[in-house]
C-alpha cells in the first residue's frame, strides 16, 4: 500500500466521502498506458492497419489506444513519430472542444509535448502552434517530440509567461493552460509526486496559476478560449481557482466541454461560497472511475467578437542563397517558396502567419538545414516533416535488418540516385541519408541510435 500523506487522505476523504476506498484501491493499482496516432503522418485508417500497440480506443479520443506493448521507444514506429505515448487521462483536456483546423493555439506549459502535439493533429498545417516551456532542458525534450512527430508551423519557446504575454499580445485563438499543480492526480505512476507533496505547495501552485491564467488572457484574441487544466484534485487549485478567475473576468465564461469528454469524466466540485452557477462543467477524471490517472479541465470562453488575428506575418527571404534553392529544387519534389524564410541565419519553412522575432524562439518552423560555403547540410527536422516531397526514397520493412543498422547509425544498401534522400518505414519517414553509389551514409542524429543488443 502506498503510504499517502494523513494530511492529503483527510483532504480526499472530504472530498470523496464514501468513495474514498475506492480511490485508495485504485492508486494502489498499476498505471494506465496508452498512445496517439499521430495523424499529421499517417491516416487512423492506414495506421490500424499496421498497429502493433493495442486496439482498444480511448472513448473519447479519436486517434487513441490503451497501449499493450513493452519498450515502444525501441520500436521503429516510434522513431518514424506515428505514435505519441501519453496517459489517456491527460489526453482528455485537448478533446474538450472543437478547435477549428487554421486555428492559432499557445500551449503555455508545454513539455514534454502530449498536449501540444495533440493539438497540433487539430489544427493542420495551416494553423500555428507556439509551444511554451520555462525550463531549458524541458524546452529542449518538448522540441525533440515536436521534431520527431515532423510537425509544420511549429514554434517553441522558453520564457516565463509573463514574457510570453508581452510577447504575443492578443493573438490566439485558443489557448491550453496545463497548469503547474501539485501533482495529486499522479500519485499512481510517480514517487516523488508523493514525497514532494504538501498544503503549503498547494497553495504555492494556487499563486503560481493564478498568474499564470492573468497572462494567458494577455495572450488570447477576443472571443478565444482557454483550456485550463491541472493533473490534481485539490479544490484551490481546481473549481476555486476558476470560481476566482471568473469573478475576475466577467467577460469571460465557463462552459461544457465536448460530450465524449463529459461521459468519461465526473462533474466539477461546488464548495461552499463558489459563485459560479455552472461549476459543474468543469471535469474530473478520478483513477477509480476513468481508465488513467487525476485530471481536472475547464473550458473558459471570453465573450468578445471573435478576432481576425491580423499580427504581422513573418519577413519572408525575398532572396534565398542559391545554395539553398539548387539544394530544395534537388532534393524535393515540391515545396512552397513562400514558406521559405531565414529565422536569425537559419533557413527554416515557416507559414505560421505571425512574425516570430530574433531571439524569440527556442524553435522556429521546420529547420532545413546549414549552409556550408557551396552545399546545405540538411537537419533532421526536414526530413521528417517533408519525408513525403523528398524524390530519392530508401523504404524499408518494420522487420528488416536494414532498418535496424539504419536506427543504430550505420550504413545501408541503397537502390537509389546519388543524392540526399529520405528513408522511410511502411512509407512514413524516419530519417535521412546521404547516397553515394548504392551506399545510404547515415544522418540519423547520434543522440537517437538505438544501441546494439
Amino acid at each position: 500500500m502506498k503510504q499517502l500523506p494523513q494530511d492529503f487522505v483527510n483532504r480526499m476523504k472530504a472530498l470523496l466521502g464514501d468513495e474514498y476506498p475506492l480511490y485508495e484501491k485504485a492508486v494502489n493499482e498499476s498505471p494506465v498506458k496508452a498512445f496517439r496516432i499521430n495523424t499529421d503522418k499517417i491516416s487512423i485508417e492506414s495506421f490500424e492497419k499496421i498497429n502493433p500497440f493495442g486496439n482498444e480506443k480511448i472513448p473519447y479520443v479519436q486517434n487513441g489506444y490503451y497501449l499493450d506493448y513493452e519498450k515502444v521507444g525501441n520500436h521503429p514506429f516510434h522513431h518514424a513519430g506515428l505514435i505519441y505515448v501519453q496517459e489517456p487521462a491527460a489526453m482528455a483536456p485537448a478533446e474538450c472542444i472543437d478547435i477549428a483546423k487554421g486555428s492559432k493555439v499557445l500551449d503555455m506549459c508545454a513539455a514534454p509535448g502530449g498536449k501540444s502535439t495533440q493539438l497540433k493533429n487539430k489544427i493542420g498545417d495551416e494553423g500555428l502552434l507556439v509551444s511554451n516551456e520555462i525550463v531549458p532542458s524541458r524546452c529542449k525534450i518538448l522540441t525533440g517530440n515536436i521534431e520527431r512527430l515532423g510537425l509544420k508551423n511549429c514554434v517553441t519557446t522558453c520564457m516565463d509567461t509573463a514574457r510570453l504575454a508581452a510577447t504575443f499580445p492578443d493573438t490566439f485563438d485558443v489557448i491550453m493552460v496545463d497548469a503547474p499543480c501539485s501533482g495529486e492526480g499522479m500519485f499512481r505512476k510517480e514517487q516523488v509526486a508523493i514525497d514532494e507533496w504538501s498544503e503549503e505547495n498547494v497553495k504555492m501552485c494556487a499563486q503560481r496559476q493564478h498568474d499564470i491564467l492573468e497572462n494567458a488572457v494577455k495572450c488570447l484574441a477576443s472571443g478565444g478560449t482557454i483550456i485550463y487544466a491541472t493533473c490534481t484534485f485539490s479544490l484551490e487549485e481546481n473549481e476555486m481557482q476558476i470560481d476566482a478567475f471568473l469573478k475576475r473576468h466577467p467577460d469571460f465564461e465557463i462552459v461544457p466541454t465536448a460530450d465524449c469528454v463529459q461521459k468519461a469524466t465526473s462533474n466539477g466540485v461546488r464548495f461552499d461560497g463558489c459563485e459560479c452557477q455552472n461549476i459543474n462543467f468543469a471535469r474530473r477524471c478520478y483513477p477509480h472511475k476513468t481508465r488513467g490517472e487525476g485530471q481536472f479541465m475547464a473550458v473558459l470562453r471570453h465573450n468578445g467578437e471573435k478576432a481576425s488575428n491580423s499580427r504581422t506575418a513573418q519577413k519572408k527571404n525575398d532572396k534565398p542563397n542559391p545554395v539553398l534553392i539548387d539544394f530544395l529544387n534537388d532534393t524535393l519534389e515540391n515545396y512552397n517558396k513562400d514558406d521559405i524564410t531565414l529565422y536569425g541565419d537559419t533557413p527554416v519553412f515557416y507559414g505560421g502567419g505571425i512574425e516570430i522575432k530574433k531571439g524569440t524562439a527556442f524553435m522556429c518552423g521546420v529547420t532545413i538545414g546549414e549552409i556550408k560555403k557551396n552545399y546545405l547540410l540538411p537537419h533532421h527536422q526536414l526530413f521528417m516533416a517533408y519525408g513525403n516531397n523528398f524524390k530519392r526514397k530508401i523504404d524499408l520493412a518494420v522487420d528488416s535488418e536494414d532498418l535496424q543498422k539504419y536506427l543504430r547509425g550505420e550504413e545501408i544498401k541503397a537502390d537509389c540516385a546519388n543524392g540526399w534522400a529520405v528513408v522511410t518505414v511502411c512509407g512514413v519517414s524516419v530519417g535521412g541519408a546521404k547516397v553515394s553509389n548504392g551506399v545510404a551514409k547515415n544522418h540519423y542524429p547520434k543522440g537517437l541510435r538505438m544501441h546494439k543488443a
